[in-house]
């Protein structure tokens, strides 16, 4: 009976092993041609009862083919290479358990309790034993402490100058995330030789985990700036900064830099890329890399949905999604929710029901949490809030609370803000601890004027220690991400003067055509003239005013807000476009809002 904490798996050896009746070659041939677990569990009764279970080239194979076959397989490793009643530990050798730490991760045992057997076999551990080892501690749940521990390990045998060593120090404290945990990986990559992309993509990569984007395209730039190439694992690991802050001009360019030099397009490579200049705002561009695409997957047929989606151009959208059908790739769950998106960003509810309704119909795919989601976004954005509200009532699934909140954000638009406040209660009373939840309800006592009931909702946030996250919005330009946060943050502008002074003339100029500010957005007890003023100050009015002191006339101006827009600012975008004849795009927390000539994408459902 082989067993692991996990797993149990019982073989029944002979009595006596009979090692004539097999060889090691046949062994051997049986591990290498293993692609299943059913076959691994053949060539671990085969070597049991062949008596092989003692050498150790055959141990080492059998350990590299578990790696490849999840869960079940290495437990089964595990159970025979630590077993007390088959294991011959005082043979094995530092190759052996290399192996076993690149293989059987993650495996049933903390790589830590691998590490230290070696070091109580005596066997010292070399410049490969602490790359594989400190990959799988990247692994864990909680990995700083232990890539503290085996840093210190590496100290004390003289192989933290080892490159791959120091590479995969920098990835396992990342992956830890924390203020303190990137700081040690910072200062791992500070002493390491620069020499190749790794190590620059290691520290990238943790930038990106840790949601520091900013940071990890300074590095790059950085990295740039020292001739050293970037390779497609760099590229790939980039992209996802760039979706993260919008930042076309760095897509554009990496796309570019990926002709120049001619790295070569992997599927991969062109789906991130695909997906990369969708979401930065040039979904046209992305059309043109996935029409070049030699082969294409179900992800680069999705990407395109999605992009299309999030534009507000859900009729092509839709006919994306047709052809997908029409080559004969079949749509999964995730190209549903994209046609979805597209529906209810197009104010498509037609074709939205058609679609949710063939899901099951033609594909078989039963429906998740975030197809529900969908559809109650698509009735919510057209203004059919009881309809919305009986799809809910009548799913089979208990809703999460996007779905609560997407109803709450109906019942704002729509007026229905006696629905509203119910709903809102409903989903604090379901998470209590979250501190969006409480500005809602806030905000609908602020719409009907109960000023106290706000002042309240607000007080017991601030006794509970929970804040309101600002708005900000974010401008590239020449390469620099310039950030503008909402609301009294006027002195902290680094050109607060012209800044300023824009954001009043552009005020001007929008009354003479006619604008009228939105003072509902303002959900404070004062008087109409001084919500008027805070209105000016939202965060990507402040960005556009910006980009219009900064960039040529005619240039096309790109925003990204962490936040919905609202309605106000909406409007004003609006009326900007036509006043000073700019294309504007604003990426928001959902979607693009592309502002021409005094009329936006959305067709006002957002």
């Amino acid at each position: 009976m082989l067993s692991c904490p996990q797993f149990s798996i019982t073989v029944q050896p002979p009595s006596s092993p009979s090692p004539g009746r097999a060889t090691e070659q046949q062994c051997l041939y049986l591990l290498h041609s293993t692609s299943s677990l059913p076959k691994l569990l053949q060539a671990l009764a085969f070597l049991l009862k062949s008596g092989l279970h003692s050498n150790l080239l055959v141990l080492t194979r059998f350990a590299a083919a578990a790696g490849f076959l999840g869960p079940v397989a290495t437990a089964a490793a595990a159970a025979l290479l630590f077993s007390p009643s088959y294991s011959p530990l005082h043979l094995y050798d530092s190759f052996l358990l290399n192996t076993v730490l690149q293989s059987l991760s993650p495996s049933p045992l903390h790589p830590l309790f691998l590490f230290s057997l070696m070091l109580r076999l005596r066997l010292p551990p070399n410049q490969f034993t602490f790359p594989f080892l400190l990959k799988s501690i990247a692994a864990l749940p909680s990995p700083l402490s232990a890539a503290s521990l085996v840093h210190a390990s590496a100290l004390r045998f003289g192989l933290v100058g080892d490159s791959f060593v120091q590479n995969t120090l920098i990835h396992a404290y990342a992956a830890a995330r924390g203020v303190a945990a990137l700081d040690l990986a910072r200062k791992v990559f500070e002493e390491t030789p620069k020499s190749s992309p790794v190590t620059f993509s290691a520290m990238i990569g943790g930038y990106i985990l840790s949601g520091r984007s900013n940071d990890a395209v300074a590095l790059f730039r950085q990295m740039q700036l020292t001739n050293i190439r970037p390779d497609d694992v760099t590229i790939l690991t980039i992209l996802s900064a760039c979706v993260d802050l919008g930042a076309l001009d760095l897509t554009e360019w990496i796309k570019s830099y990926i002709e120049r030099v001619k790295i070569p397009k992997s599927l991969y490579l062109c789906n991130a890329l695909v997906d990369a200049l969708a979401k930065c705002g040039d979904v046209d561009s992305a059309m043109e890399v996935f029409d070049e695409m030699p082969e294409r997957n179900i992800i680069s047929w999705t990407s395109v949905i999605d992009g299309l989606a999030m534009h507000g151009r859900g009729a092509e959208a839709v006919q994306v999604f047709e052809d997908m059908k029409n080559t004969g790739v079949e749509p999964d769950a995730v190209a549903f929710i994209g046609v979805l998106k597209a529906c209810s960003h197009g104010g498509l509810v037609s074709d939205g029901r058609h679609y949710f309704t063939s899901m099951t119909r033609e594909f078989e795919i039963e429906p998740r949490i975030e197809h529900y989601g969908c559809m109650v976004d698509l009735f919510s954005r057209a203004g059919k809030v009881e309809e919305a509200m009986e799809f809910v009532r009548a799913m089979p699934i208990k809703p999460n609370p996007v779905i609560w909140r997407t109803l709450i954000a109906a019942c704002r638009v729509y007026g229905r803000l006696e629905l509203g406040e119910k709903v809102t209660k409903q989903l604090i009373k379901e998470e209590p601890l979250y501190g969006s939840n409480y500005i809602l309800l806030s905000n609908f006592y602020a719409l009907n004027r109960r000023w106290e009931k706000k002042w309240e909702i607000r007080k017991s946030m601030e006794g509970q220690g929970m804040r309101k996250v600002p708005g900000f919005s974010s401008f590239e330009l020449n390469g620099e991400i310039y950030e503008f946060v909402a609301g009294g943050e006027k002195k902290k502008l680094s050109q607060y003067h012209e800044i300023y002074e824009m954001v009043e003339e552009i005020a001007k100029k929008l009354k003479g055509a006619g604008y009228t500010p939105t003072t509902s957005e303002i959900l404070l007890d004062i008087d109409e003239e001084d919500k008027e003023d805070a209105l000016h100050w939202h965060s990507e009015k402040l960005a556009i005013a910006f980009a219009l002191l900064k960039t040529p006339p005619g240039t096309k101006i790109r925003i990204v807000k962490n936040l919905r827009v609202c309605g106000d600012c909406h409007s004003a975008t609006k009326f900007i476009s036509k006043v000073y004849h700019r294309e504007i795009v604003v990426r928001d927390r959902s979607r693009f809002h592309c502002f021409k000539d005094g009329v936006c994408s959305c067709k006002d459902f957002w």
